[in-house]
């Protein structure tokens, strides 16, 4: 291996090579404390350790970097202290994730490091939204993410790598190459030559560098670095490198081919430099043995630190608490000007007022720009806000919501504009799996909201129709709210964004043109679980939400004779079971109205904890109605079997003859 060290004071050149030991022997630590049963698992990077310090060096400390599982050299450069890491691996109470997440699975502000997930490519899409914050607050930085070259095939990595490149954000993308994802070998993953060619595809500058040549790695990330700070942009660099050990522990190595990891080993990143360091008399063998010394102390400190640490024990209420980021509602009382307006106006009017109140919101999404976006919300919002705020994205749902993820991490608020909420199933995984599970994890907040034009009744199909809140009213870290009226969608939509919590904010577009309210021209908010009592009776409770309260109430006022509680639930999650049960306690009946198929909806959560907290006041069984259990359909006579209007009708009229 050839080291070129021209410019390089003999100082940085220590720091290097203690930088590359430190992880190499805290890693052949880990390996015998995994053999011992103390920790549960370890990925080890051992043999591509030139890549994590020298691309960490490379970085300023203001400037983040995302890792992956063998990165370890990111966190030790960083200086994370190692009784948190140990504490980390051991699911102690002093990690970083406090038990919740394993090996590096965790971020911290404190170090400017965000680490991965076990689904990997989000956290490209991530790197887009930190280094877009950077540039709309002209910071001159640089974020860089790695992933490896299994991860090049997936679609997010694609995503990811075009809006860099769309958008010129500065973001160094890290591609260890080290032969295999798991067992499958790079012949078997992609046909190009090398990796980096994928970026020059998204018209990105690429290399490819020798990985396991720690000076190589530091003088040419350093230059590229320096280069994206003045003139921001994207860059990949493809890291050759090889993984001595198995994908984990457990995985071994036996796919490997014996003269493959022979041929290997003689380039070992740490053997080399220390050899040639020797060479040029830049060390000695007594002050690799007191530095080698040193770091035992180090390591052995840290372990004795966490070892001590008693074990975590489980808190029901500190669990529950750590869902969610604390977030004080502040209520903004509505003035008393009124505008009688459609409900996709108050929508537009909401956003439009919350963009002014906070000057750090970016929205995104499809179209939004100078077209306004397929349902004109955010018609005229280039104007007013401009494009640095108001984005024009690609069409790639994962990518733009990580991105929301990394503007939130690097202080921003995001909306980002399905164009439909079908589409969200695109870009599913960054919501359920990171913006869910981040403030769980790691205490982080995910400052987003994700509108979600909904809902059938208009021809649209099987792909423009859907109600899925379900899908996100099942994941613990989420908020849901589904407003039926002007009024309220105005209000709640000015609460999610204030929110430091992922929302996800459903707009029912046949309701968008076709209901009209008295709503404030001022802003105003209104807070999040608090159902609205539409009408009181005293023979039935019907709940229901979105269009289904518009059809209840069109039931109820064909059927004067029928003294009913109607309920909008307004907000799904978090929900409004005191008003829920107090109706029920009174009238003795309860059917529930939702648009959304059956089987598995928020009507079937709402019977099961009425059925448990109400039993006894229960005059006759819960009903639930809901659209059919098919795909939505086009044709208007499809669609109008399909949704349950009807059907609600004859099932109330039955209740309340029960």
């Amino acid at each position: 291996m050839h080291y070129q060290n021209d410019g390089i004071p003999e100082s940085l050149q220590k720091e290097l090579y203690r930088a590359m030991l430190l992880p190499r022997m805290i890693e052949e630590k880990m390996l015998i404390l995994l053999r011992q049963g103390k920790v549960s698992k370890w990925f080890s990077g051992i043999g591509q350790e030139a890549i994590s310090i020298g691309v960490t060096h490379a970085l300023k400390p203001e400037e983040y970097i995302l890792p992956l599982h063998r990165n370890l050299g990111v966190f030790t450069s960083r200086k994370v202290p190692l009784k948190r890491l140990f504490s980390q691996w051991q699911g102690k109470a002093a990690g970083f994730t406090q038990g919740r997440d394993r090996s590096f699975h965790f971020g911290t502000q404190e170090y400017k490091i965000v680490g991965m997930i076990s689904h990997l490519g989000p956290q490209l899409g991530v790197a887009d939204g930190i280094a877009l914050a950077d540039l709309l607050n002209n910071r001159k930085q640089v974020t860089a993410v790695f992933t490896g070259e299994g991860g090049t095939s997936e679609g997010d990595f694609h995503e990811a790598l075009n809006i860099a490149s769309v958008w010129d954000l500065p973001v160094l993308f890290c591609v260890e190459n080290n032969g295999y994802g798991l067992s499958t070998p790079t012949e078997e993953q992609f046909r190009c030559e090398h990796i980096a060619d994928k970026g020059k595809g998204y018209g990105m500058e690429s290399h490819v560098m020798e990985g396991n040549n720690i000076l190589e790695v530091y003088t040419k990330v350093s230059a590229i670095c320096e280069s994206m700070r003045e003139h921001p942009r994207p860059v990949m660099v493809e890291f050759k490198t090889f993984r001595m050990r198995g994908h984990e522990e457990a995985s071994g190595t036996k796919y490997v081919p014996a003269e493959l990891m022979e041929t290997w080993a003689t380039r070992d990143p740490l053997e080399n430099y220390e050899a040639f360091l020797l060479e040029q008399g830049i060390l000695d063998n007594v002050e690799i043995q007191t530095i080698r010394s040193g770091i035992q102390s180090e390591i052995d400190e840290g372990l004795q630190e966490a070892g001590a640490e008693p074990e975590i024990e489980f808190d029901e209420g500190h669990e529950l608490g750590c869902v969610y980021k604390a977030f004080e509602y502040e209520e903004t009382p509505a003035g008393s000007t009124h505008q009688n307006i459609r409900l996709i106006d108050a929508v537009s009017q909401g956003l439009r007022q919350s963009m002014e109140r906070h000057p750090n919101l970016v929205l995104m999404g499809q179209d939004i720009a100078g077209y306004g976006g397929v349902f004109k919300v955010t018609e005229g919002f280039a104007d007013a806000f401009g494009t640095e705020r108001v984005r024009n994205t690609p069409i790639c749902e994962s990518a733009v919501v990580s991105a929301a993820m990394g503007l939130s991490i690097n202080g921003m608020k995001a909306m980002v504009e399905m164009q439909f909420a079908d589409f969200v199933s695109s870009g599913f995984n960054p919501v359920v799996n990171y913006l869910a599970k981040v403030h769980y994890r790691w205490n982080q907040a995910a400052d987003v909201v994700i509108r979600m034009p909904c809902g059938a009744g208009v021809g649209a199909g099987p792909f423009h129709s859907q109600t899925n809140e379900a899908w996100f009213t099942k994941t613990p870290g989420l908020k849901v709210v589904y407003p039926a009226f002007p009024y309220d969608a105005k209000g709640l939509l000015a609460t999610a964004i204030n929110d430091p919590n992922p929302v996800l904010f459903f707009e029912h577009k046949g309701l968008y043109r076709s209901i009209y309210q008295n709503v404030p021209t001022d802003y105003y908010t209104l807070p999040f679980g608090k159902a609205a009592l539409l009408k009181e009776g005293e023979q039935v409770s019907i709940v229901a939400y979105g269009a289904a309260v518009h059809w209840a109430l069109n039931t109820l006022e064909a059927h004067p004779e029928i003294s009913a509680d109607l309920i909008d639930l307004r907000s799904l999650q978090p929900l409004d079971t005191e008003c829920i049960y107090n109706s029920v306690r009174k009238t003795g009946k309860l059917i529930i109205l939702q648009e959304d198929t059956l089987f598995g909806g928020v009507a079937s959560d709402i019977s099961a904890l009425v059925m448990e907290h109400c039993f006894e006041s229960l005059d006759a069984p819960v009903k639930r109605v809901g659209s059919l259990e098919t795909p939505i359909p086009f044709a208007a006579a499809l669609e109008a079997g399909f949704l349950p209007k009807q059907r609600f009708e004859q099932e109330l009229l039955s209740l309340i003859e029960y």
